[in-house]
C-alpha cells in the first residue's frame, strides 16, 4: 500500500490541504512514513534576500511554512522526517520520486505565486507529469 508518501509542502492553503490528506493516508497504513518536502525556491530566495532578510529570518520564515504541517503530523503520531531542498520546485521533487521507491507523492494543485503559475505552469503540473510514483494532487 502506501508506505513510504512524500509530501511536496510550501506554506500554502493547499499544501496544508495535502498535509492533511497525507496524514488521512497515512494513518491507515501501520508503519507508514512521510517524508516532508520542501524546496527552497532560488528566486523567491534571492527576491527574500534582497529585501534585508537575515539568514536567520530566512530560515525562520522557512521553518514557519512547515511547521503546520510538522505540527499535525507529530499529533497523529505519524513518523515523519523533513527534506528541506534548494532549487527549482518542479523538478527537485521530481529527482526525489527518482532517488528513492514512493509509494505516494501528495502536493497541492497551488501555490503561492499565481503569476509565475501562469508564467511558468504549476509545480503540480510538472509532478504529474514526471514522477515516478503515483501522485495525489489536492485542491
Amino acid at each position: 500500500m502506501y508506505q513510504q508518501i512524500l509530501l511536496a509542502v510550501d506554506g500554502s492553503e493547499n499544501s496544508i490541504r495535502a498535509a492533511k490528506e497525507a496524514v488521512k493516508i497515512a494513518s491507515l497504513v501501520e508503519g507508514a512514513e512521510v517524508t516532508v518536502v520542501y524546496v527552497s525556491d532560488y528566486k523567491e530566495d534571492e527576491n527574500e534576500v534582497i529585501h534585508d532578510a537575515s539568514a536567520m529570518e530566512f530560515d525562520l520564515a522557512r521553518r514557519k511554512k512547515i511547521q503546520p504541517v510538522t505540527e499535525m503530523l507529530d499529533r497523529e503520531k505519524i513518523f515523519h522526517h523533513i527534506e528541506v531542498l534548494h532549487g527549482i520546485p518542479g523538478p527537485a521533487i521530481v529527482q526525489m520520486t527518482k532517488d528513492k521507491q514512493y509509494n505516494l507523492l501528495v502536493i497541492g494543485s497551488r501555490g503561492l505565486s499565481p503569476i509565475r503559475e501562469v508564467m511558468l505552469g504549476s509545480v503540480s503540473h510538472k509532478v504529474v507529469n514526471h514522477a515516478e510514483c503515483p501522485v495525489l494532487v489536492v485542491r
